[in-house]
């Protein structure tokens, strides 16, 4: 008998033993179970089947053991009370979000490579005010699934954040022959144009991620913001936005999507708007991309200050005060990205916020017939202090839970505008546009194609595993 065949056995027997000996119920039949799959596809496969089943549980095995080691970590960087100090000093709390606002506004002026800084150093500075001792405790209560979750979604941030440091070669880099098989220096071969298809996985997660996720915060600012105030205010401005978001569910997000797409980008490309520029291509994407979100400003000015100044005059001065906010955002994003992918998250934006506008509409007109609601109306309160105070606050729960719902739905509409042409452009990475560019080699056996496919549903599992444990968190249930 084959030596290996004779220590995979052994090795399973014992554990088995060892786990029924402890009374670890669970463990002992995870070792049973597997000893059973183990003997009846040694009998169809032979040592190689048994090989394989050795490889993946050594790898299930692993990422159980990383998730673990990445839980504790988080707890022993939340019980180190950094979070709370940090918190306490204003100087500190000023300094890590105004220096990387500082460093990006450089960057997008100047040209410097100081991107990858200011967002790290920004997302470090959230990571260390909300690590604090009751952040520590959810932690211990986690599920291994939902610290593998947070495990990838890390991992997923650095290697987008760091993607030029990290990939070996240039994201449009050719550099071996079309469909090149892996070697010592591409990981996973090169692509139908001869770049490194790993260093193109490394920056499709800056793309594609950074891309789902501004989609996906616009339009739970949108949504949120409007579902909140048609829960307070009610009468007319309620049954307006309800019978919008209802328009808009109707349509099928993909037709949707692919419309408003094909509508932006005519009229991107059309000659009569280069004309009133001279030309100029440049110009006329970075007045465009200006322009639509200006206009989301206006959107969202309306709704948030509306509800502080209430009539026209608080309309007006809503509208005109969001335009002019979130323009110099929107000269600051021009400057970054070229106008598809500005069209990319508005257009998310508009399909996805009449969803987000549901829910909060639901929960905070829950809320908003409470108790303490109706004595904050009593004592004078404007709307808008009872949506930041009193609805909001009580609100949240549910809206967390659903922005990572949210996330992966906008993250599969992304993926899939890409696969069809009409996402992020070439050459441009992403894992959408990937799979399209090499799905013939699946005609041929090769797995290339499903590379970037498995990087699109490790995160959208990843996610939801995080979602899931939130939920329980939310709805006070133990997860078994």
């Amino acid at each position: 008998m084959n030596l290996f065949v004779i220590v995979y056995y052994t090795l399973l027997l014992i554990a088995s033993c060892l786990a029924a000996y402890f009374n670890k119920r669970t463990w002992f039949l995870l070792l049973f179970s597997l000893t059973l799959v183990s003997f009846v596809l040694g009998i169809v496969g032979g040592v190689g089947m048994l090989k394989a089943v050795a490889v993946c549980t050594g790898l299930l095995g692993l990422t159980a053991m990383v998730s673990y080691a990445f839980r504790e970590f988080l707890i022993q960087l939340a019980e180190s009370n950094v979070g709370s100090s940090f918190a306490a000093a204003p100087p500190l709390l000023y300094s890590g979000f105004l220096i990387p606002v500082v460093l990006f506004i450089v960057s997008a002026i100047m040209g410097w490579p100081l991107k990858e800084i200011a967002i790290a150093l920004f997302i470090l500075a959230v990571l260390m005010i909300a690590m604090t001792t009751e952040i520590a405790k959810e932690l211990r209560t986690a599920p291994l699934t939902a610290s593998f979750g947070m495990f990838v979604i890390f991992t997923y941030a650095i290697a987008g954040i760091f993607a030029p440091y990290i990939a070996p070669y240039g994201e449009a880099e050719v550099i071996a022959s079309a469909f090149a098989p892996a070697d010592g220096n591409m990981l996973l071969g090169a692509d139908q144009l001869g770049r490194d298809i790993f260093s193109r996985i490394i920056y499709g997660a800056r793309n594609s991620v950074s891309l789902a996720l501004m989609g996906t915060l616009l339009a739970f600012i949108l949504g949120a913001m409007a579902g909140l105030l048609a829960a307070v205010n009610g009468g007319l401005l309620d049954q307006v936005l309800s019978r919008v978001a209802d328009v808009i569910m109707s349509i099928p997000s993909l037709i949707f999507s692919l419309l408003m797409v094909s509508v932006f980008s005519a009229l991107k490309d059309s000659q009569e708007w280069l004309d009133l520029f001279n030309g100029n291509q440049e110009l006329a994407e970075f007045v465009m991309s200006s322009a639509m979100m200006a206009f989301i400003g206006f959107l969202i000015g309306m709704l948030v200050l509306a509800a502080a100044a209430q009539g026209v005059a608080g309309w007006l001065f809503g509208s005109l005060t969001g335009t002019v906010v979130v323009l110099g955002f929107a000269v600051g994003m021009a400057s970054l990205f070229d106008a598809s992918y500005v069209v990319l998250i508005l257009v998310v934006a508009i399909i996805y916020a009449p969803r987000v506008y549901r829910l909060t509409r639901a929960v905070a007109g829950n809320v908003a017939v409470m108790d303490y609601i109706e004595a904050a109306r009593l004592r004078g309160e404007n709307k808008w202090y009872l949506v930041r105070r009193e609805v909001l606050p009580n609100s949240t729960a549910p809206l967390i839970a659903e922005f990572g719902l949210e996330f992966c739905f906008v993250f599969l509409l992304v993926a899939g505008l890409s696969f069809l042409g009409l996402g992020i452009q070439p050459p441009t990475a992403d894992w959408g546009s990937m799979v399209r560019e090499n799905a013939t080699l699946i005609s041929f056996g090769d797995i290339t194609p499903l590379i970037p496919a498995a990087a699109i549903a490790l995160l959208t599992v990843s996610v939801n595993f995080v979602v899931d444990w939130m939920l329980f968190r939310s709805s006070g249930l133990k997860e078994k």
